[in-house]
């Protein structure tokens, strides 16, 4: 009962992870998105799946975990190109400014 209830547990995590990175994806920028907070839980299912192996509790769950890190690698993913849409759009914000000449 203990794993199916840890599947339930990361499988409502897991779902959200999908959605994030595609309301990212549509958003196309980095704005708002914590990179910490998306750091914790990566480091939160490697730690999840780092205690599966040390107290040799290896079942389907240990799935569960993996599904989940691609997920999260899929976030990953998108916030980086996120980013870089960010810094693409700000440099042609300066070219225009820096381009843009009053003469008098």
């Amino acid at each position: 009962m203990a794993e199916l209830l840890e599947a339930v547990m990361l499988i409502c995590f897991g779902l959200s992870w999908p959605l994030n990175a595609y309301k990212n994806y549509r958003a196309g920028t980095a704005a708002g998105t914590s990179w910490q907070f998306i750091a914790l839980i990566t480091a939160g299912y490697f730690a999840g799946i780092a205690a599966k192996f040390v107290s040799g509790n290896l079942n389907w769950v240990l799935i569960v975990y993996f599904i989940n890190v691609v997920c999260i690698a899929a976030n990953w993913l998108v916030y980086f190109r996120n980013r870089r849409l960010d810094a693409q759009r700000q440099t042609e914000v300066v070219v225009e400014e820096e381009s843009f000449v009053v003469v008098a």
